[in-house]
């Protein structure tokens, strides 16, 4: 019987390999890349500009538009290595569109993203002001959280303060019995050959001074933050005290301990990153990470304010995010609703109870804000948040008034859309582009990158509203 095979369509290799695409005619007419080339270059860079006006020697740079469009795309798609980009100029249709015949290395791209840091926060007002002319910022619900995102450092690349020490102490000793090793050798060569230059180091005698530098210097920085730390615990608890000596009450229970001043041996710090601090993962597990924090708006999930901090909880965060959300606005000329008495109406802001404190409250209010932060963890079992018996507004504690607040109707509905605003923001950034690490090291830096992983997530949610036409 004959080998009965089925009929495939031709294919032609070597044609193939030697046809011209363009990128026009291969991708879709409303992709992402033709409404970037088509929207940024519509956006105020200025900020980028400022830089390459302070210098005018040398050969021309990449065109500055061209740069933060790339950069824009490689961040909206998930691809965030310098290397990565670099390579996807060579090889990826939609990056071809973006650079042509002339893509730039990987060390170019890594140079400009560490140059225009500071221009990033401008771009992240820029693409707000978009959102906001196309009515995708309503304020209807402003929405707080903040995820851990894994710094660039290695756990293996970093030492705690009781290890520091003995390693000093180790160093030292092995510093000295070099040092008179060197010594003795000097003699002896004197002795058989007379003067030489002898400012020559022996390289295990560098490495072994560099490594003690580099030791010392992050136990000062432990010190500091510690010295730091003890000093603002010191204050809270003298205010504290000189608040209840003004009231006429007592210390309940026994005397806390002194407050330390030095590090305890188990606190650590990175070399690679020494700004990023250990914290709990989603995982259970620990790593150096940053606190990446958002103000996120309900109508389309556009991001009103994106900042980092270090501190692994968010009892701190909800004024600061709070009052960035506000210069953001104002900067982006999105103006807030009035009343009838032509005052400003107080904005909704939900956050977990992580944010809950009473004079976060007090602040968020005084700043123009209605907030609606959760008391206490919720249980699995549990309703969402129970109806309480109605009181008078104004009886009872912080605590008290906002647990009424949260059991009225209203309450309830605000805070149940807190699940559906921010939640699933992080879900977007870290699960459907896969930035789960930053790239840049330094708070400074992080930040920055932060707000343009930020702003790239509203470049979205503009392309998808508009349907892949760049707005007019």
């Amino acid at each position: 019987m004959d080998d009965i095979r089925k009929n495939y369509r031709p294919w032609d290799a070597q044609q193939n390999c030697a046809e011209v695409v363009s990128p026009r005619d291969a991708l879709p007419e409303g992709d992402l890349v033709f409404f970037l080339i088509d929207s940024v270059a519509a956006l105020d860079l200025s900020a980028f500009h400022q830089y390459y006006a302070r210098e005018l020697r040398g050969q021309p740079p990449f065109d500055v538009t061209m740069m933060v469009t790339l950069l824009v795309y490689a961040y909206s798609v998930g691809v965030c290595s310098s290397r990565k980009i670099a390579a996807a100029c060579e090889r990826n249709l939609a990056f071809r569109a973006l650079v042509g015949n002339d893509p730039p290395d990987f060390r170019t791209i890594s140079d400009f993203r560490k140059i225009h840091t500071a221009a990033f926060r401008p771009l992240f007002v820029e693409v707000l002001r978009l959102a906001g002319e196309l009515g995708m910022v309503k304020l209807g619900n402003l929405s707080t959280d903040g995820t851990k995102i894994r710094a660039n450092a290695s756990r293996h690349k970093a030492m705690s303060y009781g290890y520091m020490n003995k390693e000093i102490e180790r160093l030292e000793k092995e510093i000295d019995a070099l040092l008179k090793e060197a010594e003795q050798t000097d003699a002896e060569q004197d002795a058989a050959l007379g003067s030489r230059r002898g400012d020559e180091l022996p390289a295990e005698l560098k490495r072994r001074e560099d490594r003690l530098t580099k030791i010392r210097e992050a136990k000062t920085r432990l010190e500091t933050a510690a010295r730091a730390a003890g000093e603002e615990e010191q204050r809270r608890r003298d205010a504290e005290q000189a608040e209840r000596e003004a009231q006429g009450h007592k210390r309940r229970g026994k005397e806390p301990a002194p407050v330390e001043l030095t590090p305890e041996d188990k606190t650590q710090t990175n070399f690679t990153d020494p700004e990023a601090k250990i914290m709990k993962q989603s995982n259970k597990g620990f790593d150096y990470s940053y606190n990446a924090q958002v103000v996120v708006d309900s109508d389309h999930q556009i991001i009103v304010a994106a900042e980092v901090t270090q501190q692994a909880n968010d009892k701190q965060q909800g004024v600061p995010m709070g009052r960035a959300a506000l210069d953001n606005l104002a900067a982006a000329r999105i103006e807030i609703a009035k009343g009838a008495d032509e005052k400003p109406q107080p904005i909704p802001n939900t956050a977990d109870t992580g944010y809950f404190s009473e004079k976060a409250v007090e602040e968020l209010e005084a700043m123009g804000f209605d907030p609606h932060i959760a008391v206490g963890r919720q249980k699995h079992h549990e309703a969402s948040i129970a109806t309480v018996q109605e009181e008078a507004a104004d009886s009872g504690t912080a605590k008290e008034k906002m647990q009424r607040k949260l059991g009225s109707v209203t309450g309830k509905l605000l805070y149940a859309a807190r699940k559906h605003i921010v939640e699933p923001v992080f879900g977007q950034i870290k699960s459907a582009r896969g930035i789960r690490k930053f790239l840049l090291r330094g708070l400074k830096k992080v930040s920055a990158e932060w707000q343009l992983i930020c702003l790239t997530h509203n470049i979205l949610k503009i392309w998808r509203r508009c349907g892949g036409v760049a707005p007019s």
